[in-house]
């Protein structure tokens, strides 16, 4: 009998947990996730790039309080805004058409919270649903309420190329940077580089040194120095050709007369009778 009561117990518990928190129970019996897309999201609009390569299979929940907000800057007078805002909800009608079965819409009206963000950390708690922004103080805040965040930029933070030290780059030279002699520039991938004694070739491409590399809060930093001595191959000179010989230039008409008068006086000289 007391087997009975403590199993009933035990019932009663799980019942009351699942019912707090309805996502709970799907959870654990299936892998899909669920990721909540804030308005950052919708405008950054990686993520259907991200949908249409199937590195994610998730179910991806867009709240109609962010439609909503959306529309809201669509209509506003800033026109930056405004664009980025129409973007949005291109990317929104973009996925429903890349993805129709793993987009939903969730309609749930939040009374209590006025804050968008807010609102977000009360979905995602409800659902047990990941939060997937590109917004840096939400994703801190979402990360203290015990929501998992996925950030596009972290992914691609994690994702590029490591300049090694000692690695010679050829980098150009886009302004000067904070220090009086340090310039700055970008690798290929967009990475930000400062280069010690580049200030005076802004607008040049010059060989640059890794020599070491800073991780920021908002991502990678390369420093480097600018090799002022570098040895550029020299094209082999063409072997030099032999001048042509000049023709020898006629005698000066002052020669020939002295020469005729000369040839005069010794006929003359010979002709003369002998007395």
């Amino acid at each position: 009998m007391l087997d009975i009561l403590q199993l009933i117990v035990l019932i009663f518990i799980a019942w009351f947990l699942v019912s707090q928190k309805p996502g709970v129970l799907k959870g654990l019996f299936s892998r899909q996730r669920k990721l909540i897309l804030d308005s950052c999201a919708l405008i950054d609009g990686r993520i259907v790039e991200i949908v249409n390569t199937r590195f994610i299979a998730d179910e991806l929940i867009i709240p109609q309080f962010i439609l909503s907000e959306l529309q809201l800057l669509a209509d506003g007078n800033d026109s930056h805004k405004r664009e980025r805002a129409r973007f949005g909800l291109d990317i929104a009608h973009q996925l429903q058409d890349s993805a129709p079965g793993t987009v939903v819409i969730d309609r749930t009206v939040y009374t209590q919270a006025m804050v968008t963000d807010d609102k977000l950390v009360l979905l995602a708690k409800k659902l047990n649903a990941h939060l997937y922004t590109t917004d840096y103080n939400l994703g801190k805040v979402a990360a203290v309420e015990g929501i998992h965040v996925l950030n596009v930029n972290e992914l691609a933070q994690s994702l590029r190329p490591i300049a090694l030290p000692g690695e010679t780059l050829n980098i150009k030279i886009i302004q000067k940077g904070s220090n009086r002699d340090q310039g700055v520039g970008y690798l290929d991938d967009g990475t930000m580089i400062v280069v010690d004694g580049a200030a005076r070739h802004v607008g040049k491409v010059m060989p640059v040194t890794v020599m070491r590399m800073h991780q920021t809060v908002a991502g990678k930093m390369v420093f480097g120095q600018v090799r002022e001595h570098v040895e550029v191959p020299q094209k082999p000179a063409a072997p030099a050709q032999a001048a042509p010989e000049k023709p020898a230039a006629p005698a000066p008409v002052t020669s020939r007369l002295k020469l005729h008068n000369r040839l005069q006086r010794f006929t003359a000289k010979r002709r003369r009778p002998i007395v």
